[in-house]
This record gives C-alpha cells, structure tokens and sequence, in this order.
C-alpha cells in the first residue's frame, strides 16, 4: 500500500489482489466520512431521519406484502 499527499488530495494504491468487497466496505466508508464531515447534522436530526426512513420503507413494505 501506497499512501501520497498532494496539495488537493490523498492517493492510495492498493495492491490489485484485493478482495472487491472489502475495497466496496472501505471506499463506503470514506465516502461517509466525507460526506458527515461537513455536516451541522444534530444527533436529533439524524434520529429523525432514520425514524422517518424506516417507516417509509415499512409502510412500502407492507404495501408490497398484502398487496395494496
């Protein structure tokens, strides 16, 4: 593994036999860490979100399921 710094970015090499799901879970995770950097984000807001969230996928869910 190589890791560069340059004046407008980070560059990793990784070597080519790298498990494809594990290179997936880690590029997840620092597009996370990207995204949430920056973010004003209250702990409040996000369980909200997550509550809203689920109960949209509950109610497409359910939906689906009997056949509404």
């Amino acid at each position: 593994m190589i890791i560069e710094r340059t004046k407008d970015e980070v560059i990793i090499r990784l070597p080519a036999t790298l498990d494809t799901k594990d290179l997936e879970e880690m590029v997840n995770f620092l597009r996370f860490k990207e995204i949430t950097a920056t973010s004003k984000a209250s702990e409040h807001d996000i369980k909200k979100l997550n509550k809203d969230v689920k109960k949209g996928r509950w109610a497409k869910q359910r939906a689906k399921l009997l056949g509404e």
